[in-house]
Formats: C-alpha cells, sequence, structure tokens
C-alpha cells in the first residue's frame, strides 16, 4: 500500500498532538500511525470507516454464500467421505 508520506504521523506525536492527527486526515484522508517505524494504526474520517465497514460486511456475506453453496452442492460427497 502505497501511503503519502505527509499522512505518516509517530505515535509519541500522536499522543501529544492528536490535533494533527486530525488535520492530516481532513489534508489526505488518513493518517497513518507508526509505532517503532512501522505503521501501525490508520486512522480515517468516520464516512470513509463506514465504506470500509460495509464492504468488509459484503465480503463477509458473498463468503458465507459461497461456503453454504458449496456445502449444499458437495453434502452427498460430505457424507459418503464421514463413513
Amino acid at each position: 500500500m502505497m501511503v503519502n508520506t505527509e499522512a505518516l504521523v509517530a505515535m509519541t506525536e500522536a499522543n501529544q498532538n492528536f490535533s494533527k492527527v486530525t488535520h492530516i486526515v481532513d489534508e489526505n484522508g488518513l493518517a497513518v500511525i507508526l509505532k517503532n517505524n512501522k505503521p501501525r494504526y490508520i486512522v480515517v474520517d468516520f464516512e470513509e470507516y463506514e465504506a470500509i465497514k460495509g464492504i468488509r460486511e459484503a465480503r463477509e456475506k458473498k463468503l458465507e454464500m459461497t461456503a453454504e453453496t458449496l456445502i449444499e452442492e458437495n453434502m452427498e460427497a460430505f457424507l459418503e467421505l464421514a463413513k
């Protein structure tokens, strides 16, 4: 994932100046908080969070439906293998 270097914030700085983190989110759409010089947290605005949450829920639902279909289509084979 490519991240704008202007969106990077050290954990110490985020703790001391969270308003800077929110400003970065407003300017760049997200802020990446580094812990021990490695990306650890992402801060996004609430609308972006809702969009991400919706995508995750749709993906989980699709996966669940696919699993159910595979089980239904192969139940006879599964039962035979279980003998």
